[in-house]
Parts: C-alpha cells; structure tokens; sequence
C-alpha cells in the first residue's frame, strides 16, 4: 500500500535464551491506510513493541507516515512518536495524582504544546468518550471503563496518525470491554486515525475491517 500511514517490510526479531537465541518475529510484513482497523491475535507483544517504535528489529524496515523510521535515532523515535501514534493499554497508565482532564492534557505536555487550544481540544475528547462531567476527577473516582476512556482520550489528544491499543479492554469485563471497543473503532474513524488492536478476545477482532494471526514469528490473515 504506497499510501499507508504505518508499514512494516519483513520485520524480524530475536531475543537471548540462555545460550540460544529465541526467533519472535521472521520476516512480517504489515500496511495499515488513514482510518483503518487492523486486529492482532497471538504472540503480538514484540511486534507492538517494533511498530511503537519502543525496540528495533533485527532485520526489515519500518516507516511512519512515509518516514523511515528505523532509520531514526532511539532520540529522534521518542521525538516524533508523541506526534505521529497514540497507544492504549490494558493498564491505562493514568497519572493518579492528577485529575481525567489533566491526564488527557499529558498527551499534549509530552510534546510541549499546552495553551487553550490544546485544553480545548480535551475537553472535547472527554466529552466525546462520554466523560464531560468527569474531568476533575481522580482516577481513584473513576471507574475501569472510564479510565481506560480517559486513556483513548489522552491517545487522541495529538490527532496521531495512528493508534495502538494493546490488550484495551484485558481489565474490563465484557460488557465494558464491548463498549470500549466500540467507541475505539467509531473514535478513530471520526478522527482518520488508523488502529492496530492487539486482543485475545476473537469477538473484538473480528469487529474490525481486516484481522491477522501471529503464530511462530509469522504473521497472516486470521482464518
């Protein structure tokens, strides 16, 4: 796809075992276009990890809205990924001292932009995800599903071009879980931003537009 937002050409890793080497990732091959849904099954931790720019691969490349990204200094990633990808995770990883509002505003202080229009651009996300009255309250007040609501707020904040959503709704259970996952798809096509959902959960991948399997360091279309 010439006009992907994120691409991954045969990316391939491996770790140390003992004194062996353990192969997680050969050769995987990944595009995802503006306002996308692509799910992930199976042992997807390391490709998360290679696509958020977190780690490196072995071999292969990766680019990031047409930039190569594994190209890029561990400085330079940290720089742009602010900008360009929004990530959730099964643990929300909220600041607990600081109340919905201020946390979604993070997203924005991460990349030196805070003024009215960024606090602006919060409120409207948290009265988007259904939290308009909650915006000074302590993640200790709030609920697990309106954490983790608060977390695809704080996401969204920079208009990335992408969103990796590990494990969203691991904590919530299904009935949350469900209203999650739909409020990420509707989200993230409102905003144009593509989505890479990492799940064990077939029903959630199966919501969106195209799935995947990772087995064996192999990734292909889910059956």
């Amino acid at each position: 796809m010439s006009d992907a937002v994120l691409k991954a050409n045969g990316l391939s890793k491996t770790y140390p075992s003992g004194d062996q080497t353990l192969g997680v990732l050969s050769g995987v091959d990944l595009a995802v276009v503006a306002g996308e849904s692509v799910s992930i099954r199976g042992e997807s931790g390391s490709l998360l990890n290679l696509l958020a720019g977190l780690d490196r691969p072995d071999a292969g490349e990766l680019f990031w809205g047409g930039e190569a990204a594994h190209q890029l200094s561990l400085g330079e990633l940290t720089a742009r990924r602010g900008r360009f990808l929004g990530m959730v995770f099964q643990a929300y990883y909220l600041i607990p001292e600081i109340d919905a509002l201020a946390n979604v505003l993070m997203g924005a202080r991460l990349v030196g932009r805070v003024g009215p229009k960024e606090t602006d651009r919060a409120k409207a996300l948290l009265k988007r995800v259904g939290l308009a009255e909650r915006g000074h309250h302590l993640p200790a007040q709030l609920s697990g599903g309106e954490r983790q609501r608060v977390a695809v707020a704080r996401a969204l904040m920079n208009r990335p071009q992408v969103i990796l959503a590990d494990e969203p709704t691991g904590n919530l259970d299904e009935r949350t879980g469900d209203e999650v996952i739909a409020l990420l798809l509707e989200v993230c096509a409102e905003e144009n931003a593509a989505l890479v959902l990492v799940t064990h959960n077939p029903a959630h991948a199966r919501r969106t537009a195209r799935q995947f399997w990772l087995h064996n360091g192999h990734l292909q279309p889910a059956p």
